[in-house]
């Protein structure tokens, strides 16, 4: 392992983040403009920034002044070490405006105090670059528009990547690109585009901004100021999930900006490979494309279970749905009331629909963003959704989760053994279309299918200590690992995850993590072997 090529490439993805809180900074300073600049700059909404500017700016510059000598090494060890490393480092930078927000928001300047806000801040923005959407937020409509934009920005950054996108504004940044990009990409595949990694960042960043263009435009006709267009474009083309609203997108009483959203929440779970030559007018790959097609069967099989469900069983009684877990229930009657409301949304075969495609959408391409509270929906939709979060999106998208094309050859391989219990010598090789996936992608992929199951359950069984109900606890680890955001019963849609303890939630910020850089990247760090 060459430490200095690994302190190098984390230095420069510092200087990266030093530019993109620019953003957030010029919002927070517009609220505050009206402040003398000493008055300003001890505003908790603004001095967060430019302290975590400067902390990513010099320590970054220090770094690349100390080890821009270092040997590139083009070697999968410093490359998984970077996006690792990397990712750690600039959410502990990327929560200092949080951090500096919370302490004075939570009053208390203890060192448990201390502790609380940092893990809060953490959590938060870990849960930004993760693209999980998970929140410890309890009034977001309160919290000032420069740290709410700062978190929707962190989607944008992480959906891509923040190492691609060092890649397009650093190409020569001397360390092994090839294996960043390569721990850092979701999914199986890491396709080139041309034969220079840095041309090909910027293909994947240009149809990504295209695309986010796209939607802010349509989000704006809708009726949405240019803060929340901005705002939920990032939290949708990333598949994130953040709001800023605290009714999530249910808060816009519009068929528009719904349908709007569900459109753009499809496309970003598709291959960005597909997106590509889709532009460059190559419809071809739509019909040839096998996970694609899978991507698609699942969606549409899950929206017809639940809007039958919705339409012809509705919604179950109040006094059922009121035994999920709430960490702060509400009084029966305003529950009831609640689940009127609730049954109002899907009372019609129209809005049962829409309804369904919007949250089978929400839940399967991980974005986590929600119109009704599906916690109180039948019991087999909830269950379906659970193993939908396993499923994600396709792989190469901003989608978490397994990746569509990993469930496919893992289902294939399965059935596969059955065939040869039955007929040992026989040769099958697994066929996705018509290209033969070779053996060692298959074992690569079922193992990483046992060690997502492994993680799931070790995870869950530690939550169990934190957390009173199971429900809540296998949710909120699956909800983290997959990157969706929301879980069900404590965790669910209109629920948050500020009420669990400090332990319970570093729990979850290292499941964010692992989940995002498809656990691989961060495991491979665990040998000793790896650091002599």
């Amino acid at each position: 392992m060459h430490i200095r090529t690994v302190l190098y490439g984390v230095s420069r993805l510092l200087q990266v983040m030093g530019l993109a809180l620019l953003l957030p900074a010029i919002i927070a300073w517009f609220d505050v403009s009206h402040l003398s600049f000493t008055e300003a700059l001890r505003t908790p909404a603004f001095m967060g920034f430019p302290l975590a500017i400067g902390c990513s700016v010099v320590f970054g510059s220090l770094g690349v002044g100390l080890w821009n000598k270092a040997e590139s090494a083009q070697t999968v060890r410093e490359g998984f070490a970077i996006v690792t490393l990397g990712w750690i480092v600039l959410t502990l930078f990327g929560s200092i405006p949080f951090f500096i927000y919370f302490i004075d928001l939570y009053g208390d300047t203890t060192f448990f105090g201390y502790l609380y806000a940092f893990t809060n801040a953490n959590f938060e923005i870990m849960s930004g670059f993760s693209t999980t959407g998970s929140t410890i937020l309890t009034d977001i409509e309160a919290v000032p528009r420069g740290l709410l934009f700062w978190r929707s920005f962190t989607h944008w950054l992480g959906g891509m990547g923040i190492v691609t996108l060092a890649l397009v504004i650093f190409p020569a940044m001397g360390v092994s690109g090839y294996h960043m990009f390569k721990g850092e990409v979701p999914g199986p595949t890491t396709e080139r585009f041309q034969p220079r990694l840095a041309q090909t960042a910027t293909i994947l960043w240009g149809v990504y901004a295209g695309l986010s263009l796209a939607e802010a435009g349509l989000l704006l006709l809708g009726g949405m100021d240019w803060f929340d267009a901005v705002c939920h474009t990032f939290g949708t083309m990333a598949t994130g999930g953040f709001s800023t609203k605290n009714a999530s997108i249910g808060h816009y009483s519009s068929d528009f900006i719904q349908w709007v959203i569900i459109a753009f929440m499809f496309f970003a779970g598709i291959n960005f490979l597909i997106h590509y030559n889709v532009l460059r007018g190559n419809f071809k790959v739509l019909t040839r494309d096998k996970e694609f097609h899978f991507y698609v069967l699942i969606i549409g099989g899950a929206i017809v279970i639940a809007t039958m469900f919705l339409y012809f069983e509705g919604l179950p009684d109040a006094s059922y749905s009121r035994t999920h877990y709430r960490n702060d229930p509400m009084p029966m009657e305003q529950f009831e009331a609640h689940v009127q409301k609730e049954a109002e949304k899907v009372d019609t075969f129209y809005g049962s629909f829409r309804q369904a495609v919007f949250q089978v959408l929400a839940v399967t391409t991980t974005t986590g963003y929600g119109t009704a509270d599906f916690d109180v929906w039948p019991t087999v939709i909830r269950l379906m959704f659970l193993v939908l979060m396993f499923f994600g999106g396709c792989a190469g998208s901003t989608g978490g989760g397994m990746k569509m094309i990993r469930v496919l050859i893992t289902v294939k391989a399965g059935a596969r053994e059955v065939i040869r219990m039955a007929r040992p010598r026989i040769i099958k090789p697994i066929k996705v279309g018509p290209t033969t996936v070779e053996e060692d992608r298959v074992a690569n992929i079922v193992t990483f299918f046992i060690l997502f199951v492994l993680l799931f359950v070790f995870s869950s069984l530690l939550m169990t200590l934190f957390i009173p109900d199971l429900q809540t606890a296998v949710t909120a680890v699956i909800a983290c690992i997959a990157n969706i955001g929301p879980g069900l019963a404590g965790v669910g849609s209109i629920e948050n995850f500020n009420w669990i303890p400090l332990p319970g939630k570093w729990i979850l910020i290292a499941n964010m993590l692992m989940g995002r850089l498809e656990i691989f990247t961060v495991l491979v760090l665990l040998r000793p072997s790896l650091w002599r």
